[in-house]
């Protein structure tokens, strides 16, 4: 039962993203290339298993699917072009948004990336729990409390 809710409950977070278009941690590995999707996408709980493995499970010019999970804290990032909208699916972090990224290096201009978050707002993120971060705002999982396992859909600015 658990695992239809999870399928269910990414289902509705990817409708609701595409839809309202029109970790922080990148999924692990090399994301396929982006391609236009021209027919529906169906992921078995058997792909997803939970989010124990990462990875990209969609990638279009619009958004992206991808499944996360972290063991530690990671770097602040910033994304340009891309909002996030967090699916938290097990564990719990603290996840901090907004205010002024210190620090901050920029191999990818488009990814800028900081050390710690000056006067931004703490979330503590549990099972269940989601987040919309848009695109521009500071972001940065500051605490994992064992490990955090979440989907994220990148809506991304054309």
């Amino acid at each position: 039962m658990k695992k239809v809710k999870h399928v269910v409950g990414f289902a509705v977070l990817v409708v609701t993203a595409v839809v309202g278009a029109a970790a922080q941690q990148p999924a692990r590995g090399t994301p396929p290339p982006p391609q236009p999707l021209t027919t529906s996408k169906y992921l078995s709980h058997d792909t997803v298993a939970g989010c124990s493995k990462a990875g990209t499970f969609v990638n279009t010019p619009e958004y992206i699917v991808q499944c996360s999970n972290r063991t530690g804290p990671g770097v602040v990032e910033v994304h340009t072009k891309e909002t996030d909208v967090i699916y938290v699916i097990d564990g719990s972090a603290t996840f901090v948004t907004g205010g002024k990224a210190q620090n901050v290096t920029a191999t990818n201009p488009l990814q800028p990336r900081g050390t710690d978050i000056q006067g931004g707002e703490a979330h503590h993120l549990t099972k269940g729990d989601v987040i919309v971060v848009p695109a521009g705002q500071p972001h940065w999982f500051k605490e994992v409390a064992g490990s955090v396992s979440y989907y994220v859909v990148k809506v991304l600015k054309q």
